[in-house]
């Protein structure tokens, strides 16, 4: 948020150094992210007065101005401006003036008439992106004055980034009111007296949703000038923080917003059809905004609608049909309450995100629409005239927020903050944040005001207590607490442990949000329900995620599209998954190969990486809880996976995990050719390892035999390994495939498989008939099992 310093000090006495206060602020909680002069350097720029203005004798659309700026000079100026006339008063530069640009005034002829200066447009002194015509200044600014001086444009505008529990702050009041709490001084609330209604006017406001909606004020003014121009000094105050004048039925209401932090809007009174009523959208009710943007709205979306239809989309923006026209001379205003559950995510999820949304999202006071309905009604009528109606509030008090007490324990501060705080500094600190405070034997019980929507607990206020209080003024000393060194039990691998097994892999360590896009979430998890949040920091980071591969995708992305030709990444955290409406916490590791198998080298012919050697990486992996034989990959499917390139991974008999292939589909619109390989395993499945445990080893020599089975295309490995192992029982010390053939010789949807059986006895050497009648068990399994044949 932008704030001007010059508008804060008409409600607060400011520290003047303003790296101070912009470091005062930050310390508070509220970071200051810059900070600017109000308008880009200029000189040689005063206050002029157009006494005469004649047409150009030689050109149709020019002026030859008579120009004074104080005291007995006149100057000669050739204006093109259409605006120009006599008794305007607008900024002049002077021959030597220097213009935002680089821009040098100097005496020029045009068409033969020397021109001894320029009348200025807002653009050409960078105050606007008006240059349709000169700037008109107020009457009663004096010729002569400095142009700077007199519109204030030495102000500072300080860019202040709030947390999203402090929608408070969202405004010159908030700001305000923190400050004087900071600096020890008094807010200075201007005065704001109810208008006086001399009109009977008035729109019928009905609550559907109380519960969404709580509180309308409303009132009719009619009698408006649409021509009058909203005053220098608000445009003025409303481009510093960002907004562009759009005259002053719209400007009051921003301006009001930005002082006040209560939006507001204002609908063209003759376009209202009978009744205005908040109710909820029907299913794909169509609607278009101010902006244009025609949208079908979802039946959780709030609406504000008269009799004919929506009018606009509630805490959001209003609709085209009531929108304020050159021409509108009555209006109904609109101040509201809104829920922040009721406004949360509703403008993300249709790609509208405005001002006011951001506030009543984060929550606005409840008790602010009387006082910002009348500051914008007084300041209306100044500005275009006209006569106020009633001002009518629709309240269903029941459905308003009410702040409860909370209990705030001396000791608790303490064990929190570290230092004791004296009891009647806590008490004055959250008195002057606005939160009553009444003295009990355990401490003190605290009232949060209706404004802070943050304050629900003990550490809140704990919080509260220690940003005025200064962290800086907290000494850094050491905790002082009996040391209770954590478990390390054998029976577990740590994390770090697998993390460095995939590092020394080459693999890069990512860590990304829990919460991720909920489109590329949806693309690969369509069945699988995801947490919402309810105030995400941005759109496309709005759910919590279900796997850790919508973050890894995300990250391979930005490599691939920096041009990197091999990514190996892995990431370990927590996925959370609902169930039955219970939120489960799953601690996985994840990860995703893309490019060739190994870096470009001389010594080995480059190949593109596939599922073996994504599924070596991670045996490493496995290899580090237990032995081979606990670990089994089943084919299997997944909606993201690429069928007959995924597989389930089970430790005994519980799903621990997924490998496999990006589906195609799924590769192509993520644009990652060709597709990555992914895979992901539960921890608290995976981690756990048999303790370390002596084993005798044989003192008779092993015994190695060949065998060539062919079986059916779909036998794995692994039932190969369980059928032989069966049979071998306790002689067998090792298994290894050392060759897989298909072709000449072996029937179509066949393959001949190669195993080394490496025998050993703990007690004897194994004779040859020993070893034959091994081998004779392991052929008859093989067959039973698998229907396998021996390969001559």
């Amino acid at each position: 948020m932008k704030v001007s310093l010059a508008w804060l000090r008409d409600w607060v006495d400011l520290n003047p150094d303003v790296a101070a206060l912009a470091d005062e602020l930050t310390m508070a909680g509220f970071e200051v992210e810059g900070r600017a002069c109000a308008a880009p350097p200029f000189t040689g720029v005063v206050v002029g007065e157009v006494l005469e203005a004649r047409r150009h004798p030689d050109a149709e659309r020019l002026s030859v101005c008579t120009v004074t700026a104080g005291g007995d000079t006149r100057y000669t100026i050739v204006c093109g401006a259409s605006n120009v006339r006599a008794g305007l008063k607008t900024p002049l530069a002077k021959v030597g003036a220097s213009l935002p640009g680089g821009v040098q005034i100097k005496r020029a002829k045009l068409r033969g008439v020397e021109s001894e200066g320029m009348l200025c447009s807002a653009r050409e002194l960078g105050l606007g992106d008006e240059a349709e015509g000169i700037l008109e200044l107020p009457a009663d600014l004096q010729p002569g004055e400095d142009f700077r001086a007199a519109l204030g444009l030495d102000d500072t505008v300080v860019e202040v980034n709030l947390t999203p529990n402090r929608g408070d702050a969202l405004s010159v009041l908030g700001l305000a009111r923190e400050l004087a709490v900071i600096g020890g001084t008094t807010l200075r609330m201007p005065a704001m007296p109810p208008v006086a209604a001399r009109s009977g006017e008035r729109v019928s406001v009905r609550l559907d949703r109380p519960e969404a909606c709580a509180k309308f004020a409303g009132r009719v003014i009619g009698g408006l000038n649409p021509k009058a121009p909203t005053p220098l000094w608000m445009r003025e105050r409303l481009r510093r923080a960002g907004f562009r004048s759009l005259g002053p039925l719209i400007d009051v209401t921003n301006y009001v917003m930005l002082e006040l932090g209560q939006p507001m809007h204002a609908y063209d009174r003759r376009r209202l059809k009978g009744e205005v009523h908040v109710r909820l959208a029907t299913p794909q009710e169509p609607l278009t905004l101010l902006d244009g943007s025609s949208l079908a709205l979802d039946a959780d979306m709030l609406v504000i609608a008269d009799d004919a239809g929506p009018i606009g989309l509630a805490g959001v923006m209003g609709g085209e049909r009531s929108a304020i026209a050159p021409d509108t001379t009555e209006v109904f205003l609109e101040v509201a309450w809104f829920s922040p559950s009721a406004v949360a995510g509703r403008g993300r999820r249709l790609g509208v995100i405005t001002d006011a949304s951001q506030r009543f999202e984060r929550g606005v006071d409840p008790a602010g629409q009387e006082r910002a309905l009348e500051r914008a009604s007084a300041l209306l009528i100044e500005i275009a005239g006209g006569e106020a109606g009633p001002a009518e509030v629709t309240l269903a008090r029941e459905h308003l927020p009410r702040r409860a007490p909370i209990a705030l324990r001396p000791s608790y501060l303490k064990r929190l903050i570290g230092i004791e705080v004296p009891g009647t500094e806590v008490a004055s600190i959250l008195t002057a944040l606005g939160m009553p405070t009444t003295p009990t034997p355990g401490g003190w019980t605290v009232t949060p005001p209706s404004w802070r929507f943050d304050v629900t607990q003990e550490a809140d206020l704990v919080e509260e207590v220690a940003r005025i209080f200064g962290y800086n003024a907290i000494p850094e000393i050491d905790a002082a607490m009996p040391q209770r060194p954590g478990a390390v039990p054998e029976g577990r691998i740590e994390s770090r442990r697998l993390a460095t097994r995939l590092v020394d892999r080459g693999y890069f360590e990512a860590i990304n949000y829990t919460f991720v896009d909920p489109a590329l979430q949806r693309k690969l998890f369509p069945d699988s329900p995801a947490l919402a949040l309810a105030n995400p920091i941005s759109a496309d980071l709005a759910e919590m995620r279900v796997s850790l591969w919508p973050g890894l995708l995300a990250t391979l992305g930005a490599n691939v599209r920096r041009q990197q030709a091999r990514v190996r990444l892995f990431e370990i955290g927590a996925k959370f998954i609902l169930q039955d409406n219970v939120l489960k916490e799953i601690n996985c590791l994840s990860g995703v190969t893309w490019g060739d198998a190994l870096p470009e080298q001389w010594g080995i012919k480059r190949r593109a990486g596939d599922f073996y050697d994504a599924k070596a990486d991670l045996e490493a992996v496995l290899a580090a809880s237990g032995p081979a034989a606990d670990f089994s990959f089943r084919a299997g499917e997944i909606s993201c996976l690429h069928p007959g390139r995924s597989a389930r991974i089970y430790r005994d008999s519980q799903p621990a995990g997924w490998i496999g292939e990006l589906h195609p589909e799924l590769a192509r619109s993520l644009n990652l050719q060709p597709p990555p390989y992914l895979f992901e395993i539960e921890l608290d499945i995976t981690s756990p390892a048999p303790l370390p445990a002596a084993e005798e080893q044989s003192r008779f020599p092993g015994v190695r035999r060949d065998l060539a089975v062919v079986v059916d295309e779909s036998v794995t490995f692994s039932q190969l390994r369980e059928s032989v192992t069966v049979a071998a029982s306790s002689l067998m010390r090792e298994l290894k495939v050392f060759d897989v053939y298909r072709g000449q010789g072996i029937d179509s949807g066949r393959k001949s498989v190669a195993l080394g059986l490496i025998l050993q006895d703990k007690s004897k050497t194994l004779t040859d008939a020993d070893v034959d009648s091994v081998m004779t068990a392991v052929r008859e399994r093989l067959d039973r099992d698998l229907k396998a044949t021996i390969r001559d």
